[in-house]
């Protein structure tokens, strides 16, 4: 598994420790990444994902899951970002032709 959030994009950057004299020595930096759980009100379920703490906040500020997933570019997405997206839209679809 990737250590990269499929909602941000954030991932691994790489940086120097560097110490009192100077010296530098490579230095991964990872991102916040959790395994957490968020409910969709179209699919009318919770959604599991590994996402990073900036990405929740994110999604939160746009108005849930749903909400950020439809807004968002399928470009910007990762590919399990993507599949719920797919879902969301299937759902949607649906739901569009039961009341026409």
């Amino acid at each position: 598994m990737a250590r990269r959030c499929s909602f941000t994009g954030k991932a691994v950057q790489v940086g120097h420790n560097v110490s009192h004299a100077n010296n530098k020595t490579k230095k991964r930096f990872l991102p916040n990444l959790q395994v957490t759980s968020l409910y969709s009100d179209i699919l009318d379920e919770m959604v599991r994902v590994r996402i990073a703490a900036k990405g929740l906040r994110t999604i939160e500020h746009n108005g849930g899951i749903d909400h950020f997933l439809m807004t968002s570019k399928d470009k910007d997405l990762g590919p399990d970002a993507l599949k719920i997206k797919r879902r969301i839209e299937k759902v949607q679809a649906k739901q569009e032709g039961a009341a026409a």
